[in-house]
């Protein structure tokens, strides 16, 4: 058992954990609003233990790992009492580069920066969390963990666009770290070997994507070059005919950064209802708003057309299974997507869809494929892959 500190770095959040490979967590904290004024710092003890919580002007992530050592020092977690060993990062693009986690040194620094032309909203975000921790715990080995690694065993045909050669783009896919995660623990649900389990994985929270696993390898994903691509997110749009990008620069006159903004920030549900936040896309729907109503019916028909889609690539498939924020705690949505998979062998138990909670199966007993609710744990499959690179440096 090795106890790992674990940073996720946003553009303007910081999370951290302090967990042993083991699976418990000793800290937890959330740094909202870093940057702007009334920043809050967010601190607990263990899974249900003592808080903390601080309201202050953060400048930078910095200021905010700073206050997040002061709490966690104030509740007897703080990473130095308590044996933490290594450091895990959540780096989003990798690239072809890095496929696998890394021990950060200052060369992996420079290429998660170069990489940032390919995340912009992300990678500058994770490398700062990276410097500021590499500051503040030099004595200890960082690893960085990639989305975009378990996706590098997509086969050539699932990963090349039909462009010119020339271009050097390609499909990269990212979420990976929580799709592994999720694809193994639902095969031990299920009682099976992992490598014996074809599935389709809808990761659902602000952002979202499915991927097609077979027998424990990634052979397909929504998310492409980019996190735009795929399905329906909060601010994001999934899959757009680029000609309509095209049409809006040349004859709406949109330049590329606002087509970036409006891309990364004003899709999605935001687009279509006028909020990010998919509990309140349902409020307003149950509430008679016609937008709200349509942006759930695009993002059901959307999740429906992936699942069948990836059903054919898979050929055979054992389970489909829902995580993250929407896909563990949406019942109604999970209902709709499977609604109708019926002929394929999918038949949802109404009560067990409704009610429960972690791993479990949401699937009647005659169901001949398993349809399965599994939280995702990104920290602790960073904290696992972290002390495996650790330890074999």
């Amino acid at each position: 058992m090795t106890r790992v500190l674990v940073i996720n770095s946003g553009s303007s959040s910081l999370k951290m954990q302090i967990v042993d490979t083991a699976g418990d967590t000793i800290a937890s904290s959330l740094s909202e609003r870093i940057g702007d004024s009334g920043s809050v710092v967010h601190v607990q003890a263990g899974d249900d233990g003592e808080r903390r919580e601080r309201q202050v002007d953060l400048a930078n992530h910095g200021e905010a790992l700073e206050v997040v050592l002061e709490l966690v020092a104030e509740l007897g977690v703080h990473p130095k009492d308590v044996g933490v060993a290594i450091v895990g990062h959540r780096v989003v693009h990798g690239g072809s580069k890095f496929t696998q986690p890394t021990l950060v040194d200052s060369a992996v620094e420079s290429e998660i920066e170069r990489l940032a032309e390919l995340a912009p909203l992300h990678n500058p975000a994770n490398l700062r969390g990276i410097r500021v921790a590499r500051e503040m715990f030099p004595d200890l080995p960082h690893v960085a963990v990639f989305d975009t690694g378990f996706f590098s065993t997509l086969p050539a045909s699932a990963y090349t666009y039909a462009v010119p050669k020339e271009w050097g783009i390609r499909r990269y896919g990212f979420h990976g770290t929580s799709h592994a995660y999720v694809s193994e623990q639902a095969a031990g649900v299920l009682g099976r070997e992992y490598a014996d389990v074809n599935q389709i994985v809808l990761h659902l929270g602000n952002g979202a994507s499915a991927s097609a696993v077979r027998g424990g390898v990634a052979v397909e994903t929504s998310m492409g070059l980019t996190p735009l691509e795929g399905l329906v997110m909060g601010t994001r749009p999934g899959d757009v005919d680029p000609g309509a990008l095209i049409h809006l620069m040349d004859e709406r006159g949109v330049s590329p950064k606002e087509l970036s903004e409006g891309l990364n920030r004003a899709s999605g549900l935001k687009g279509l209802a006028g909020v990010s936040d998919f509990r309140e896309v349902l409020e307003r729907a149950d509430a008679g708003d016609a937008d709200a109503q349509l942006a759930y019916d695009v993002t059901v028909h959307r999740l429906r057309k992936y699942v069948g889609a990836y059903w054919a690539v898979l050929g055979r498939v054992d389970a489909i299974t829902f995580t993250a924020g929407i896909g563990e705690n949406a019942p109604r949505l999970r209902a709709d997507v499977l609604a109708g998979f019926e002929s394929w062998g999918v038949a949802v138990d109404a009560a067990a869809n409704e009610s429960g909670k972690g791993a479990r199966v949401i699937s009647g007993e005659g169901s001949a494929v398993s349809a399965l609710v599994v939280p995702t744990n990104e920290e602790l499959a960073i904290a696992r892959f972290a002390d495996e690179v650790a330890g074999e440096g």
